[in-house]
């Protein structure tokens, strides 16, 4: 078998009452059919928007994403993928009531495990869990943890607070324990404005400020001392973008090496860190549209270890029928597609 892992493909949840409705709690089961709990999409990718399906990937009824069948068939076969980590993207991962948020969490992660992982042996997946209660993520981490078609652990960019912070430490010692990557992916809690001075006036502005929430999230796990404690973590930032690394991380080190006195446990260059434990998913890649410019890019970066082949299905990166961004050299192809993914997701189970 040739390999093409895909680290970061989106199916939908169909509906709160008609898609998790079997795998809630009784209690939630009631208080769903009660209040009529249903479409709690997350406003970063509402379904109809263009950014959110290609067009021909948008079924006739129903959201882009929401059939096992249509995605294994458009994203894996139609994209030449011979595995896929799914990453469900919905509005757990936000509600107030951290009791809520635990059992549709525990739902989705239970939902994709039967009607999913089951399905397709191609499929892996990583685990949702209720960052609004970090006691209760860790519940979930270990609940699930046996199953080893679980990768990682999916939380979102721009959550209630940075998670270098001390008292999501436990869950990184369990990522750690499992060899469970730490996913950050692009989206939002809606706890705070996207940017670090306000709300923005346009959808465009809070696109393009995903960035910022992800060099944010970079600057904790480092500075706070996360990949010191916890050396084996690897912490993969999806949907990101690629350009804005190479700036980042030297500047990155030129400051630390100014004030390293104020993080004397930092003892190794932030930017060594970021090459060792620093992973990101290759779409979308804003990155120069000419060759020279993708390798000196490639060449900036200073690691072929640090990409991740992903389509980001069904949300609209590129146009055709290969997700690889065009002008990367072979060798970092080869790497992204197979063997950066197998170091980054040792549960994958796959050898070469």
């Amino acid at each position: 078998m040739v390999l093409r892992i895909d680290c970061d493909v989106h199916p939908a949840v169909g509906g709160t009452r008609t898609t998790l409705l079997p795998y809630l709690s009784p209690h939630w089961q009631e208080q769903v059919t009660s209040r009529a709990i249903d479409g709690l999409d997350l406003t970063s990718y509402p379904p109809s928007m263009p950014l959110s399906a290609r067009p021909d990937w948008r079924p006739e009824k129903g959201k882009p994403g929401a059939a096992w069948a249509t995605v294994c068939n458009q994203a894996l076969d139609g994209l030449g993928s011979s595995h896929a980590i799914l990453n469900v993207i919905y509005g757990a991962q936000a509600v107030f009531d951290p009791y809520m948020a635990a059992d549709f969490c525990k739902a989705i992660n239970d939902w994709i495990a039967a009607e999913w992982l089951d399905q397709d042996p191609r499929l892996r997946a990583s685990i949702v869990v209720p960052m609004q209660a970090p006691d209760l993520a860790i519940e979930e981490i270990e609940r699930r943890a046996a199953d080893k078609r679980f990768v990682s652990i999916l939380v979102l960019a721009q959550g209630e607070t940075l998670l270098g912070k001390r008292h999501f430490w436990p869950m990184h010692a369990a990522a750690e324990k499992h060899k469970l990557a730490l996913t950050i992916h692009a989206g939002s809690q809606y706890r705070a404005a996207p940017s670090s001075i306000g709300w923005p006036s346009y959808r465009y502005e809070y696109y393009l400020a995903e960035a910022q929430a992800a060099q944010a999230q970079i600057l904790s796990l480092v500075l706070e001392g996360v990949f010191g404690k916890f050396p084996g973590l690897k912490v993969v930032l999806a949907e990101s973008g690629v350009s804005w690394l190479p700036a980042f991380m030297w500047r990155t080190n030129k400051t630390w090496r100014g004030v390293r006195v104020e993080v004397p446990w930092v003892d190794t260059s932030p930017i060594e860190i970021m090459r060792n434990n620093i992973r990101l998913t290759a779409q979308p890649f804003d990155a120069p549209p000419d060759k020279a410019g993708i390798e000196m890019l490639i060449d900036q970066i200073g690691s072929d270890r640090m990409l991740l082949f992903a389509s980001d299905y069904p949300h609209w990166q590129f146009d055709g029928s290969d997700p690889i961004p065009p002008h990367l050299p072979p060798a970092i192809v080869q790497r992204m597609c197979v063997d950066n993914p197998l170091e980054t997701f040792p549960r994958l189970g796959l050898t070469l």
